[in-house]
């Protein structure tokens, strides 16, 4: 099991976040986060004020997978999270001693459960209301 850790620009997490259910990997947390890398210096003017932004906005996917989930993870992070211009980001990737699933108590492998970004996606139509209708499938 590992625990990847992605920083990426914010404007690319909706095409990372599709990239991921694509692959199957649909559990994942997402944070807000400011940070230096190998970005240039950006100059706002506020209020006539000269401002060195130091710190740019990015945002953080954590995201724990079994061994098999590795690769795609990696792989799709890197296909739609990269512009090829220096701020894109980084991945980390680190061991996980232990998963425990708060719900069932499962451990480990088990409370990792994959879900297929198919299985993900026939939820998503079972509880979304019909066009045109509430959610009890009534014609308002």
């Amino acid at each position: 099991m590992k625990l990847i850790t992605a920083i990426i620009r914010p404007e690319r997490l909706a095409d990372v976040k599709s990239a991921l259910f694509r692959v199957g990997v649909t559990g994942l947390s997402v944070s807000g986060i400011r940070g230096h890398g190998g970005e240039p210096e950006i100059i706002e003017h506020v209020r006539g004020q000269r401002i060195v932004v130091e710190f740019a906005e990015k945002v953080e996917l954590r995201i724990a997978v079994s061994e098999a989930f590795v690769e795609p993870t990696v792989a799709a992070i890197l296909t739609a999270a990269r512009t090829g211009a220096v701020g894109d980001g980084k991945i980390f990737i680190q061991p996980l001693e232990r998963v425990i699933r708060i719900r069932t108590g499962e451990e480990n492998e088990a409370a990792l459960t994959p879900l297929t970004a198919d299985q993900v996606q026939a939820r998503a139509l079972q509880e979304a209301p019909v066009q045109g209708t509430d959610k009890l499938g009534k014609t308002p």
